[in-house]
């Protein structure tokens, strides 16, 4: 059984084909970075996995679930999912373990009692990552980096099959990127499936096998990384020719001269 499957998935808003086409499988076992420039269609795919939007055509199956054929609502609770208005919507005056706890539950803030258990769970995930004094701070006094991290400790609560991220590394500096980036790595040493949005080919870290290349509401290329990120595919994305290079499980590109 495919974690994910999209079959002949096609979008369109009145004169507007925002995606066509589209066939993507992700199977057990492996870790994808979707990459394409802004408008592409990226964002689009993983609302699309996440239940939040459903196409004009096709079939889509996420962990055995045929969307339309299931309570998308239950699927959810199998998939962890990192975005930006996710972050925008949270109480910044909630301390940092409360932030991770509601994660359980998929709330957005408790109103009630919240049981040891739930909060010793998230105490042991900020434990993890090195942030232990920061579990009663206000989360609206973190830094950037340190609100992703905990979006990413809050997302592991309930032990998700599937973690789906949308740019989780936007707007940081390079220092806090490498640390988050870090906490993704780590995520080989749990039983789940791992989708990644970005702009940025640095980021495929080595945690990611696979790589979906999304130019124009299609999929351009599709496959292992290493065969798809080549010097043709990133320039057909992108409309710039690039060099790349790997070096320890991570591709790093230059724009060559006059390019």
């Amino acid at each position: 059984m495919s974690v994910v499957a999209m079959e002949k998935i096609s979008l369109r808003r009145e004169e507007h084909q925002i995606l066509d086409d589209v066939h993507l499988r992700i199977e057990p076992g492996e870790h994808w970075v979707i990459l394409g420039r802004n408008g592409s269609g990226k964002t689009t795919l993983l609302e699309m996995m996440n239940g939040y939007l459903f196409p004009s055509q096709g079939r889509i199956e996420v962990l055995g679930n045929v969307y339309g054929q299931c309570d998308v609502r239950e699927v959810r609770k199998e998939i962890g999912y990192i975005s930006q208005t996710l972050i925008e919507k949270l109480t910044l005056r909630d301390p940092v373990w409360e932030v991770v706890a509601t994660g359980a539950y998929a709330f957005l803030r408790f109103y009630q009692t919240i049981p040891d258990e739930v909060k010793n769970k998230a105490m042991q995930l900020l434990h993890d990552m090195g942030f232990t004094k920061l579990a009663n701070q206000p989360l609206g006094t973190l830094s950037q980096g340190e609100r992703k991290k905990v979006m990413l400790a809050r997302s592991l609560m309930a032990e998700p099959k599937l973690l789906i991220m949308d740019e989780p590394c936007a707007g940081l500096d390079l220092y806090e990127r490498e640390k988050m980036l870090i906490e993704i790595d780590r995520l080989r040493q749990r039983n789940m499936t791992v989708v990644y949005v970005t702009h940025h080919v640095e980021e495929i870290v080595p945690l990611f096998t696979h790589v979906a290349l999304v130019r124009d509401g299609r999929i351009a290329a599709e496959g292992p990384k290493h065969e798809v990120l080549t010097e043709e595919t990133i320039k057909h994305t992108y409309d710039i020719p690039v060099d790349i290079q790997w070096h320890e499980g991570r591709p790093w590109i230059r724009v060559r001269s006059g390019g």
